[in-house]
């Protein structure tokens, strides 16, 4: 009886075992990448990341791209300097601002130009707590240049409001991606 009981026991937790060590959930909102010149080589993509348990965005890549990095852009004794960073943390149920003048996903080494009206997929690889990666993709507007994204407006609080960089737009404004996670 006893043995009939541990095993039972063990069935429990095996069962438990997958529901307990759920992948988050990472929410992508308001996706946007600035059009391009002929010869430009470059460009950033824009969005609101959002999980429901604490993850980080460690990777990205997209077709329209040679290359693709997480980069951070900061100001250092009034000088705009930008560089790729290994991650983003995504703490749980905290938006996560992609912005202009900020955080962002740099494309580079484009294949061709990108021009306002067109669509950009792009593979965004998170990892859980435990290390765990795991893809979304969604599909980003390619938004005009020096235009305000679509419906842009001001969020109020810390670190909302007209997300702008010199020289660069306010971010922008367009339906969610609602793909759902995959394990690579």
């Amino acid at each position: 009886m006893r043995a009939f009981f541990l095993a039972l026991a063990l069935a429990g937790f095996a069962l438990a075992g997958p529901a307990a060590a759920q992948t988050p959930v990472v929410t992508v909102s308001e996706p946007w990448v600035r059009a391009t010149v002929a010869q430009q080589q470059a460009t950033g993509a824009f969005m609101r990341l959002s999980a429901s348990q604490n993850a980080r965005l460690v990777a990205a890549s997209s077709p329209v791209a040679g290359l693709t990095e997480i980069h951070e852009m900061t100001v250092v004794n009034d000088v705009m300097r930008m560089r790729a960073i290994a991650g983003l943390d995504l703490p749980a149920a905290q938006a996560v601002e992609l912005r202009p003048g900020g955080y962002h996903v740099m494309l580079m080494q484009l294949r061709q130009p990108l021009n306002a009206g067109e669509r950009v997929a792009i593979t965004l690889v998170f990892e859980d707590a435990n290390r765990q990666r795991f893809t979304q993709t969604i599909e980003a507007p390619v938004l005009p240049l020096g235009a305000a994204a679509a419906g842009a407006h001001g969020h109020g609080g810390p670190g909302h409001g007209a997300h702008a960089a010199p020289g660069g737009h306010g971010h922008g404004h367009a339906p969610a991606a609602p793909a759902a996670p995959q394990r690579p």
